[in-house]
């Protein structure tokens, strides 16, 4: 599907950007389009990868014109552009409305008036049950994706999203950090030794955006099923792996907006959910205002479903997440004593 075709990867600075460029630089796609408003980060980009087939835009999502423009000529959108720190929404709130929500009607208006084929929308598991500004401006960005796609049927545009848990060793994220206060011989912070995130790694959330892009249809968004594990499991199991076992952690309570575990899918969403083996598919609720012509089909009730969250999925155990953190290239660097720059 990708022959001869033009990819654009809104926040393709970042790190999801950079491993979609590991994945597809060498193969016979035409062109990949790195959206972002960072020069330094796709001058370092250009210079890291040398390829003609990288073309660097600089814009904001939140400006519509910039957006339009990069889009023109333009077959598939990754839209990866947000703000994803969850205490700085929590002090910004506007700001994750302006990128998350704004950013992603104006990416979306302008792949529908470009013709743009296919278009994968990225959110994250704090979307479902928000209780921070982070997680509402995506869940806000998911219904936004859902009601454009709503209108689509007579045109040759298809909107569909994924949704993901914890990236590990994503730039940012909580590995890195530990990594950090080891190597300065600073205590681990733990928010909530009882806190458990769903744990995937940045090529199974490439692998998500594919299999979203290849299945999806109109409103689609896709989970891709994902084991969980504690703060403290994850801790541990990165001192053992660092041969640092003593290394003291410190409790510090939970932080601005956090959540003592994550969902990938609601309630409500389990009952229309379908089980697509490694993945769930949850199609768009397609009625329309007019409830009385509707009959109610299925015999599940919410109360009798559980959601899928952190808490209830495989949880990983010391052992099974080393396994797991083994699989980073950063980790196994670190171990073997030489140099892994984590991407932007």
């Amino acid at each position: 599907m990708f022959k001869n075709k033009k990819l654009l990867i809104t926040g393709g600075t970042g790190s999801f950007g950079n491993a979609v460029l590991r994945r597809f630089l060498d193969t016979d796609i035409d062109e990949i389009r790195i959206f972002s408003r960072d020069e330094k980060k796709q001058d370092d980009m250009r210079k890291k990868y040398n390829n003609p087939k990288l073309k660097f835009y600089i814009g904001d999502v939140r400006d519509c014109s910039s957006i339009l423009n990069a889009s023109r000529g333009v077959d598939y959108i990754y839209h990866a552009a947000a703000l994803k720190q969850v205490p700085s929404c929590e002090f910004h709130p506007m700001e994750a409305v302006k990128t998350n929500v704004l950013g992603t009607e104006n990416v979306l208006e302008a792949a529908i008036t470009n013709q743009v084929k296919r278009v994968v929308c990225l959110s994250t598991d704090k979307a479902v049950y928000p209780i921070n500004a982070m997680g509402i401006s995506k869940a806000m960005m998911e219904k936004v994706m859902v009601a454009k796609s709503r209108n689509l049927n007579n045109t040759n545009t298809i909107i569909c999203g994924t949704r993901y848990g914890n990236v590990m060793a994503s730039r940012g994220s909580v590995i890195p950090l530990f990594v950090d206060l080891i190597k300065e011989g600073k205590s681990l912070t733990i928010t909530d030794p009882n806190m458990t995130r769903f744990m995937m790694t940045l090529e199974d959330a490439v692998d998500l955006v594919l299999y979203a892009f290849t299945n999806g249809s109109n409103g689609d968004i896709f989970v891709q099923k994902a084991p969980a594990a504690t703060i403290e499991t994850l801790a541990i199991a990165l001192k053992g792996l660092l041969n640092v076992p003593e290394h003291p952690i410190n409790i510090i309570g939970t932080r601005h907006g956090e959540k003592l575990y994550e969902a990938l899918l609601s309630r409500e969403e389990m009952i229309a959910a379908i089980d697509m083996g490694d993945y769930y598919r949850i199609p768009p609720d397609l009625r329309d205002l007019n409830y009385g012509k509707y009959v109610e089909q299925g015999d599940k009730r919410i109360s009798e479903v559980q959601d899928y969250n952190s808490h209830n999925t495989h949880r990983l155990d010391v052992e099974g997440m080393q396994k797991l953190l083994l699989k980073l290239p950063f980790i196994n660097a670190l171990r073997a004593g030489t140099n892994y720059e984590l991407d932007a």
